[in-house]
């Protein structure tokens, strides 16, 4: 008996020591929405960078775009002990629910990259300044078009996305004196040319546009789309045709059936986030630019924000974003325009890709 009950104190102090273990197991906990695509790749190996050089503990999830998995990504951060969470939501309206759980353990709640909205459970949002990403990619169009009545084919990102309508906004803001004054003609969306003349569209009709011509941040949705589009096409409205795609992955989809169009002469077409594939285009010249968001700089922005908090100061913060419940403190990272003509001293020189990784430079 006695051995017994030896026995049951040593394996409930395992026990106990186990619960702590676990409890304890984490300081920072991300939340990125999924391991298919390279980008979310590349920012857990640079958030892993930074603070492997700190005595604090990190580990990262993906949603795999589920807001279920999402939600429980969460928790498991929550149940690990995690002091502040980095969380990118795959859906910002959704995530709410989850961040306000972690918000009501204590758990400081950095949104990166992707503004969750509808919640005052955020503290901090870390970002690249969205707006002046899509004002980017139409500045980018805006320059290399001459004359009038140049074809323009929009495309955006997903609906769930507060992102999206950023981009949207900022490539609205260029585009549309340039639209009313018949430099561009809108070509496939019924709802851009209604609101044509308007430069300042609300929430509303800005999600009229976008849900029209939502890629739905998926390569497979933008082929079938840009392949629908020109379909319905003549030949009168191709040519020289000009197209605004939301991310580089929906840019290369989007790119190959623009080029594989024999009614088509000549595209220019926008992308962002500077993915291998697509810097590889460029210099194929089968993608026009990328908006580079150096996803070194953003991750190293958030990850120093979380060390700051766990060392007890307050971070620095440049701006506010209004996530339609609260102005949520903010820090925004700089981007740069990449073309063929400076592929090489942005992306390789700087020591983002190694020359090795393409072909052609």
């Amino acid at each position: 008996m006695k051995r017994f009950v030896v026995f049951l104190m040593a394996v409930s102090i395992l026990l106990m020591n186990f619960a702590v273990s676990f409890a304890a197991g984490v300081d920072v906990g991300i939340v990125l929405p999924t391991k298919d695509e390279p980008r979310w790749l590349q920012d857990r190996a640079r958030f892993e960078d930074v603070i492997k050089a700190t005595p604090y503990s990190v580990e990262v999830l993906f949603s795999q775009g589920s807001s279920a998995a999402e939600k429980t990504n969460v928790e498991t951060l929550i149940a690990k002990g995690a002091k502040v969470i980095i969380i990118c939501a795959h859906d910002a309206a959704a995530a709410g629910i989850a961040v306000e759980n972690a918000k009501a353990e204590g758990i400081t709640v950095i949104s990166y990259d992707r503004l969750i909205t509808g919640t005052d459970a955020i503290d901090y949002y870390v970002t690249f300044d969205s707006i002046s990403v899509g004002e980017a990619m139409g500045q980018y169009l805006v320059d290399n078009a001459k004359g009038t009545g140049n074809p323009l084919y929009l495309y955006a990102g997903a609906l769930t996305d507060n992102n999206a309508f950023l981009f949207f906004q900022g490539a609205w803001n260029i585009l549309q004196p340039k639209i009313a004054d018949g430099t561009f003609v809108i070509k496939n969306s019924t709802q851009a040319l209604a609101l044509k003349g308007i430069k300042a569209l609300t929430r509303e009709q800005q999600a009229a546009i976008i849900g029209e011509v939502t890629t739905d941040w998926d390569m497979n949705v933008a082929k079938s789309k840009a392949e629908a589009h020109l379909t319905a096409m003549g030949a009168a409205d191709k040519g020289q045709v000009y197209i605004l795609a939301p991310n580089d992955g929906t840019s290369r989809s989007i790119a190959d059936v623009f080029a594989a169009d024999t009614d088509v002469s000549k595209y220019f077409i926008t992308g962002q986030d500077a993915e291998k594939a697509s810097v590889q285009y460029i210099i194929d010249g089968r993608q026009s630019m990328t908006v580079f968001k150096d996803t070194r700089t953003l991750a190293s922005d958030a990850m120093n924000m979380a060390i700051e908090i766990l060392q007890g100061k307050t971070p620095a913060t440049d701006t506010f974003y209004d996530n339609t419940m609260i102005q949520v403190p903010a820090k925004q990272s700089p981007v740069v325009i990449v073309t063929k003509e400076n592929v090489k001293s942005i992306l390789i020189d700087s020591g983002y890709y190694s020359a090795g990784e393409f072909t052609g430079l």
